[in-house]
């Protein structure tokens, strides 16, 4: 993403898996806020750990003083393996969680994700949840959410939902049917589309100006 990001190997269950790392300004943040894991779109239509959302959204959780961490799923770059439709790719950022938290073992977890990485990383959460949800993750941001081409899991009360208004790959209303059951409000970004071509700045000032808000109670 920068100079500064370090490019490291973890072993997964059928090869070799190419994380990224970056770390917050230190200056602003001598002691990082957290830990955060970013998810890439899907690897069969082009998906890399180096998309443009994805790196927005690891620079964003960068500017909120967490450390950022992205990885390419099997069989993109220097992934080895193939594609698992999700199953596969749930158990690798799994793994990546725990050897992040060999180094940082009590900062607050967040996940991000687009497209693809959403349905990761939504699995993800509910696995954790279930597992320890003392574990979990504090909060998601999920970005052109992944609703009626996986399926999705619920999501948490707190969690980030970003949307194009005109994206074609995920189209808006299928990502509404799936969150208004939840009661999950949607932030739409007008005139962008899945990639958020020229809306990027969005994904950011959407992220850094809600992560530390929390949901009002439901009224009775």
């Amino acid at each position: 993403m920068n100079a500064h990001t370090q490019n490291f190997m973890i072993a997964g269950a059928v090869g070799q898996l190419e994380c990224a790392l970056d770390l917050p300004d230190a200056e602003l943040f001598p002691v990082p806020v957290g830990l955060a894991l970013v998810a890439h779109p899907h690897p069969l239509f082009g998906g890399t750990m180096d998309n443009k959302v994805a790196q927005t959204l690891a620079r964003t959780f960068l500017a909120l003083g967490y450390v950022a961490v992205r990885m390419n799923f099997r069989g993109v770059g220097k992934s080895e393996g193939v594609h698992d439709h999700g199953a596969g790719e749930t158990d690798d950022m799994a793994l990546l969680l725990k050897h992040m938290r060999a180094q940082y073992p009590d900062l607050p977890l967040a996940l991000g994700g687009f497209s693809f990485g959403t349905f990761v990383q939504a699995q993800l959460q509910q696995r954790l949840l279930q597992a320890d949800p003392a574990a979990a993750a504090e909060r998601l941001a999920l970005v052109g959410t992944a609703a009626g081409k996986w399926p999705m899991p619920p999501a948490p009360a707190n969690t980030i939902l970003i949307h194009g208004e005109l994206d074609d790959t995920i189209p808006l209303s299928a990502v509404l049917d799936w969150a208004r059951p939840q009661e999950l409000p949607v932030v739409v970004i007008p005139g962008s589309d899945h990639f958020f071509h020229r809306k990027l700045q969005h994904i950011k000032n959407v992220v850094v100006e809600m992560w530390h808000r929390r949901p009002a109670a439901p009224q009775a």
